[in-house]
């Protein structure tokens, strides 16, 4: 099994990756396309030089990668705005597509930490929409994960047919191997824990100059939601 997992930035991506790294018979990939996006867009993210000096910029070089695993099973860990008009997405159709969605208000309060003055083309949420219209899959909210891990993943697994494994629910603090260059700036929270955090609270309140940000990515938002796996 394929899995290609599309998640916009602080929704829960990485630790998913960890979850199913934790298992026995999956391989992971980390963003594969970002320094293909980086190089071929020139954004002014974190690193982006040590980007793309430290991973493949060839957009079909890395589909390429996206056909082949190391073991029984590979789970793919995607940014949707990462693919650009023009980057291949073939490969996804060989897929179980999952869609890893959160509130837009959690997500501009989370990036804005790491970066400021998100943009909705940071954020993902039209290229969430637009990928999820192409290719169709299973719809989860990381809220819905992080209230109750146990019972999601279960769901998750049963909805794609793949049997749960319980070492999906823990797995060692500290980095793994197939990190991205780019952890050692985003992903501090991750390599601190053992697990997937608790429940989240109230949702953050956005400050005024990212408002418009948000009111533009909810319809996005609430459209997916409402395909999404229920709790």
């Amino acid at each position: 099994m394929k899995i290609a997992m599309w998640s916009g930035p602080r929704n829960l991506s990485t630790a998913m990756m960890y979850a199913f790294a934790a298992r026995d018979d999956f391989a992971v990939m980390d963003e594969p396309f970002y320094a293909p996006y980086l190089a071929a867009t020139g954004a002014d993210h974190p690193m982006a030089a040590e980007i793309i000096a430290a991973h493949e910029t060839d957009p079909e070089r890395v589909a390429q990668t996206c056909h082949t695993g190391g073991l029984q099973h590979v789970y793919m860990k995607h940014m949707p705005h990462h693919m650009l008009e023009g980057f291949p997405m073939a490969w996804a159709q060989d897929c179980v597509n999952i869609h890893l969605i959160r509130h837009p208000a959690r997500v501009i309060a989370s990036y804005a930490a790491k970066r400021e003055a998100p943009t909705l083309e940071d954020i993902g949420f039209v290229r969430q929409a637009e990928v999820f219209d192409q290719l169709g899959g299973i719809v989860i909210d990381g809220t819905d994960i992080r209230a109750d891990p146990d019972t999601m993943l279960r769901k998750l697994c049963d909805a794609i047919g793949l049997a749960f494994d319980p070492s999906m629910l823990s797995w060692p603090a500290g980095p793994r191997a197939e990190d991205g260059i780019w952890a050692k700036h985003w992903y501090g929270a991750v390599h601190k824990s053992t697990g997937f955090a608790g429940a989240e609270g109230d949702l953050p309140i956005v400050s005024p100059d990212l408002e418009p940000v948000l009111q533009a990515a909810l319809p996005h938002y609430l459209r997916l939601k409402e395909c999404c796996l229920s709790p």
